[in-house]
Formats: C-alpha cells, sequence, structure tokens
C-alpha cells in the first residue's frame, strides 16, 4: 500500500504567520509606531483598563485603538466616548485570535503616520491569541481577581509569552480566594522576566505604574 503524505499544516500556518509579523514589526519600527497587544479572558477588564490608561497617556502619546472581537461593536464605542482617541473594531468572523495579516489589516485602516502607539485589545480567551504573534512590540495580559491565582498554572502558554501581567480587580480580593503572592509567584514560574503590575481599572489604582512603564517602552522603541 502506497504511503499516505501527512502536511503538518498547523506547522505550516505559525511559520508562515511568525514571518509576516516580523516583517510588521519593522515596517511599525521604520514608521516609529508603538503596537502593544492586549490579552486576557473575556470581562477580565480590557476596556476598561484601557480607558483609564488612555486618559492618562493621551496628552503624552497620539494613541489609536483597535477593537476585536467575533461580532458587535460594544467595546469600541465605549473606548471613543470615553477618550475621543482614533478607535476601529475589528470582526474577525467567528475566529478566536487575531494574527500579524489580520492586525495589518487593522492598522491599514488607522492613520498610522500620526500615532505613536497601537493598542490592540485582542479577543477574549487564554488559548488562541496566545498561539498567534500579531506583530507587537510587546504583549501584556490580564489576570483578574475572581478568575483565580492559579490560572498560570493552567494556560503556560498565555502568561510565558506576556512581558507584563496586570492584576485587575484588587478592590475585590477581599471577597475571592485570591493570593495574590502566590499568584505572582506563579507567573514568574512561567516567566521569570515579567513584570506584574497589580491595579483596580474601575477606580485607577495602580494603573499609573503601568503607563509610567508603557510610555517608557514607547520612547525607548522610538529612539532605537
Amino acid at each position: 500500500m502506497d504511503e499516505v503524505k501527512i502536511i503538518e499544516i498547523k506547522k505550516s500556518i505559525f511559520e508562515d504567520n511568525d514571518r509576516d509579523a516580523d516583517k510588521l514589526r519593522e515596517e511599525l519600527k521604520e514608521k516609529g509606531v508603538f503596537l502593544l497587544n492586549l490579552m486576557s479572558s473575556p470581562g477580565s477588564g480590557k476596556t476598561t483598563t484601557l480607558i483609564s490608561a488612555i486618559n492618562l497617556l493621551k496628552d503624552k502619546l497620539r494613541i489609536a485603538v483597535m477593537e476585536a472581537d467575533i461580532d458587535s461593536d460594544v467595546d469600541a464605542k465605549k473606548i471613543k466616548e470615553a477618550t475621543g482617541i482614533d478607535t476601529i473594531q475589528l470582526h474577525t468572523g467567528g475566529m478566536c485570535h487575531l494574527d500579524a495579516e489580520m492586525t495589518r489589516q487593522g492598522l491599514d485602516n488607522l492613520p498610522v503616520a500620526e500615532t505613536d502607539l497601537v493598542i490592540l485589545e485582542n479577543v477574549g480567551n487564554l488559548v488562541c491569541p496566545a498561539e498567534f504573534d500579531t506583530g507587537s512590540c510587546k504583549n501584556v495580559m490580564i489576570l483578574s481577581v475572581p478568575e483565580g491565582h492559579d490560572k498560570p498554572l493552567k494556560y503556560p502558554l498565555m502568561f510565558s509569552i506576556c512581558d507584563v501581567v496586570l492584576v485587575n480587580k484588587i478592590d475585590v480580593a477581599p471577597y475571592f480566594d485570591f493570593d495574590l503572592q502566590e499568584g505572582i509567584a506563579n507567573i514568574h514560574m512561567r516567566n521569570p522576566q515579567a513584570k506584574v503590575f497589580p491595579i483596580c481599572a474601575k477606580t485607577g489604582e495602580g494603573v499609573e505604574v503601568f503607563t509610567e512603564w508603557l510610555l517608557s517602552q514607547v520612547t525607548e522603541w522610538k529612539k532605537q
């Protein structure tokens, strides 16, 4: 019997995407544009965090946002109304992540030449977005207190690729079985280099520390 030819489709998809992502990063570097990829599970507070952070930064940086969802434009409208910055909605057609080409399509619809920082709010889940390089300069994820401090143990890839983990909703920590120090230890088990910033996006607590980090990253990126 003839042997059946096996094609590793997933591997090929990832390799192609990695090349596209590297090329996109190079192009953004030439334009002096910093792309931030923000990820988390649904309901962790991505949009509220962005609104709080953008309002602290918008007088210092020219910012634009790409909101990625399977459907609706609820979050894009929220950010536009709360911050006044350029915001577009990306519909993924049922896909649970964005890849580099999809990110590029979004960037093509923004005034990138007049922008210092583009923030991509990725589709909400802890699996698919971690697998695809979007071409971002840095990856940030949000771990919310109600999710539990054991999430890094259950979703290793997501935590291993992130430069920053924002531990959100610390105002309700007394009402949940959430151990911040154990959570930080679990994050560093997956990624010893990850910075961890405890925040409350609703009240703004801790958000300024994150924005100071982000501002320094954008400034350094534009200097290199």
